[in-house]
């Protein structure tokens, strides 16, 4: 598993590509650090690239990952705004944007890049 994390070309929002395997330790240590450079540049927009990572957590750790590790985390900007990028073949991140919502988190899931985009650029963070 590999990631690069690194702020937009317009500054407007925070990249956090990634490949391989994803397992809830991993999503929360590269979570961290894309939510330390967000706050770092005052930036609360966040495009999630997984389109070449697969989660490959059961129900039940992805279930924690966002009901327990993202909510009693600090370094989590709890007003984020996530654009959930996969591939068009995979639904292993389906259950993670419906237990992240729920658990208050503002994350969508795209299959477009474009419209993943114009989502982070159109939303307002404080809605």
């Amino acid at each position: 598993m590999s990631y690069t994390i690194y702020v937009s070309e317009n500054g407007q929002y925070i990249i956090l590509t990634v490949q391989g395997t994803m397992t809830r330790e991993l999503g929360m240590e590269q979570n961290m650090k894309a939510h330390a450079l967000g706050r770092k540049e005052g930036i609360h927009r966040y495009l999630v690239d997984v389109r070449e990572a697969r989660n490959e957590d059961p129900v039940l750790k992805s279930y924690k990952f966002a009901h327990k590790d993202m909510l009693d985390n600090p370094t989590i900007d709890e007003s984020a705004v996530v654009a959930l990028l996969t591939h068009p073949d995979d639904d292993s991140h389906d259950f993670i944007e419906t237990v992240s919502r729920n658990a208050g988190f503002n994350v969508t899931k795209f299959t477009s890049e474009k419209e993943a985009v114009d989502y982070l650029l159109n939303h307002d963070s404080d809605s």
